[in-house]
């Protein structure tokens, strides 16, 4: 059989579905919602599970799939995903493979033979291949006993990643009516969710709908005033971390690429305009651990199963909820600690406007603008974050997560009118015909030729807040433009003019309350890191990432698909040392503990033994 294939393993099917989780994926318990949708599924129902990144949301079809005694076809929108997830599984010993446009002719014809007699348990295949008429005839011939469908928002028109080909997948229930098919997402609000069930002609299907909650990920939003030393600031704290850099331009990537690596960060630019091999081997350098970061646009990240990344920045504001929940969900999808920090300037979002505003009307325009209006406001929400984030997907929570910048650093607040007036008579004194940086500098007083050609330099307003920093006249500058006393004309290259609200402030007739501005790097606070409290051993971690980095090198997989770092944090803090007790560790299963088992035991006996021989200190 090819490479695509996996090896034959013992029959697993007829087998309860705990049995298979504890066995063959070597977890000891359901998550929320497993078991319910498996249940209904390995039931021949059909299902839509709305599941966070990370949930567990393949194991909802691929234990169903080993329940039952024929194939399970699979639906994914990228060939890494699907080579990822057959990696896995074949790691687990389940027969399990793809059909792509990267293998050979015989390659999918032995695949096809497979297939057709029974020795695939799971195949993965792209929605352009499920829809040809060739490989539906020939499916007809297969033991096909259900259908999953990732990423199923792409099937909507009303989801944030709409795709055309998605959208005929309705056409599989017309040719297999008797066929459970289970639609699964992350991210779909109610229109959506209808959309879906509607588009995949779903019968009567069971729906679940998990939290949005992801509370391991702390989110975080700084103001943006010099990006490119707030995130070397920021990466300069999660040395030696991997993670993500989303930006909204393919030359903004390359230029904060060249600069990472310039500082000698591990680094890599991925966007759509780089050739197909190049962005193959950025996203399999990333997922084995030998690229630290990637800096991207939006086309990187669906099919990212790399359970490790542990930050997720957005140098850029992102153009939707939907869009920033999916992208920051790549981050901890171990379960343990990670963070989502964006750099927000409200100009980013006044350009998406202007974007947005150059495409016909019509409703498709008016849900992309109720969403980006939607993104702007958690952007600028005084209230925390993960409360307006869960709201937005229809989840209400009464207590604020006490994991984010707004519940670990509430704003302050403080009487601003005479900040306030000293700015708005600044915008005034120039005449209404200045961007916020010019005004700012005038302002502060700075020396500069410009200034003086404009003669402002002899203005009273000129230097009265030199005191102050340009970061903290920004931010006053943004909250009045929030509070509606100042506008951005976008038409005159964002010039500042006063509103007519703004001349009530200047006479001093009014109370004026304005935030603190927070111009400090990203919130870190000790009494937040409950999640990071883990007593295990650290020396022992290194090790034990250094030997499992080893076995995948020589194995040609990713690390994780060995052992996930959650998996090695409970190796060591339990310390196992015997078969029983390394099956007991959440992620070692029959098949793993055959493979691996034997030299992860040896090296955490020789830790032991070394440690007991040389204890701390000696």
């Amino acid at each position: 059989m090819s490479s695509s294939c996996a090896e034959s393993i013992p029959q697993v099917t007829a087998s309860s579905s705990e049995q298979i989780l504890q066995e063959v994926f070597g977890y000891q318990a359901f998550r929320d919602g497993q078991q319910q949708v498996i249940d209904s599924v390995a039931q021949g129902r059909d299902g839509l599970v709305i599941m966070p990144t990370g949930g567990g949301k393949s194991l909802c079809y691929q234990i169903p799939a080993l329940m039952l005694d024929g194939l399970t076809l699979v639906i994914s929108p990228l060939i890494s995903l699907m080579k990822d997830q057959v990696d896995q599984l074949k790691a687990n010993g389940v027969a399990a493979a793809y059909l792509n446009s990267t293998m050979s002719r015989e390659a999918v014809m032995e695949t096809f033979e497979a297939m057709q007699a029974g020795q695939l348990k799971l195949v993965y295949v792209s929605p352009e291949r499920a829809l040809m008429f060739d490989f539906i005839e020939r499916l007809k011939t297969c033991p096909l006993q259900m259908v999953a469908v990732d990423e199923a928002h792409c099937i909507s028109q009303w989801g944030h990643d709409f795709r055309r080909e998605y959208a005929e997948l309705g056409m599989l229930k017309q040719h297999f009516p008797d066929i459970a098919i289970l639609a699964l997402t992350a991210t779909a609000d109610d229109t959506t969710r209808n959309d879906i069930i509607s588009r995949l002609q779903l019968s009567d299907p069971h729906i679940y709908l998990g939290s949005f909650d992801r509370p391991n990920i702390r989110y975080t939003l700084q103001e943006k005033y010099k990006p490119m030393a707030q995130l070397l600031r920021y990466l300069a704290g999660v040395r030696g971390q991997c993670g993500i850099i989303y930006c909204n331009s393919r030359k903004r990537v390359e230029q904060i690429c060249e600069k990472l690596c310039g500082e000698g960060i591990r680094a890599a630019a991925y966007h759509a305009g780089l050739e197909f091999d190049e962005r193959a081997y950025v996203q399999e350098g990333f997922q084995r651990d030998d690229i630290q970061i990637v800096v991207a646009t939006v086309a990187f990240g669906m099919g990212i199963n790399k359970p490790n990344v542990r930050f997720v920045v957005h140098y850029d504001v992102p153009r939707n909820i939907e869009s920033y929940y999916q992208e920051t969900g790549r981050a901890g999808r171990d379960g343990l600690p990670a963070e989502a920090v964006t750099f927000y300037d409200p100009a980013d979002l006044a350009w998406l406007r202007r974007c947005l505003d150059e495409k016909e009307e019509g409703e498709q325009k008016r849900v992309e603008s109720h969403k980006l209006n939607a993104m702007g406001a958690f952007a600028e929400a005084q209230t925390c974050r993960r409360q307006v984030l869960l709201h937005y997907f229809g989840e209400h929570r009464a207590e604020p997560c006490g994991n984010c910048d707004i519940c670990l650093d509430p704003p302050k607040r403080f009487d601003g009118l005479e900040v306030a007036q000293k700015a708005l008579s600044c915008v005034y004194r120039v005449k209404q015909n200045f961007g916020m940086t010019y005004v700012v500098e005038v302002l502060r007083g700075m020396q500069n030729q410009r200034i003086r050609e404009h003669g402002h330099d002899k203005l009273t307003t000129y230097g009265i807040g030199r005191e102050q920093s340009h970061e903290f006249w920004v931010s006053i500058f943004r909250q009045l433009i929030h509070l509606g006393l100042l506008n951005q004309n976008i038409m005159r290259s964002s010039t500042l003019q006063l509103t007519e609200k703004a001349r009530a402030v200047l006479r001093g007739e009014v109370a004026l309350e304005l935030a603190v501005p927070r111009l400090d790097s990203v919130v870190r606070n000790a009494k937040s890191d409950k999640l990071a409290s883990r007593h295990y051993d650290k020396k022992l971690f290194a090790k034990l990432r250094k030997l499992r980095k080893a076995i995948a090198d020589e194995d040609d997989i990713p690390p994780y698909v060995v052992f996930n770092d959650a998996s090695l944090m409970e190796m060591a803090e339990k310390l196992p040392t015997s078969d029983s007790a390394l099956l007991a560790v959440n992620g070692v299963g029959q098949r793993k503990l055959e493979k691996y088992g034997q030299a992860f035991l040896t090296m955490i006996e020789e830790h032991l033994v070394a440690t007991v021989e040389y204890p701390a200190g000696v």
